[in-house]
């Protein structure tokens, strides 16, 4: 499975399991975080430790995402920049937009802090 699902209460944290996130699964991968949303979560992680590589289309999809679940009071934050991803995040200025943080634990703590 590209995109394995854990859960943590409230908070939903999705795995990106490939080297290279690109277009040919960028579909899949939102279907997945439409289905965590749509059964109630609204507290998402992307989790893209083991990710080597993102192409815009793939970052697309986790920008869509992120303006859904905004949109119902929610949130969506990132987990482990390889440092092509990372690179990506600032050429694209997304690094503003996002939280990220270095590993899940931290991320779904985060959001009972608040």
């Amino acid at each position: 499975m590209n995109f394995p699902v854990s859960k943590h209460v409230d908070v939903v944290a999705v795995e990106v399991n490939l080297k290279r996130a690109t277009l040919s699964e960028a579909d899949e991968f939102k279907k997945t975080l439409q289905i965590q949303i749509e059964s109630g979560f609204k507290k998402l992680i992307v989790d893209l430790n083991k990710c080597e590589f993102i192409d815009s289309t793939f970052l697309g999809a986790i920008v869509v995402t992120l303006k859904k679940v905004t949109a119902l009071g929610g949130d969506l934050k990132l987990v482990g920049f390889q440092p092509a991803v990372q690179s990506m995040f600032e050429l694209t200025r997304m690094y503003r937009i996002f939280e990220a943080f270095p590993n899940v634990d931290e991320a779904v703590s985060s959001y009972t802090e608040k």
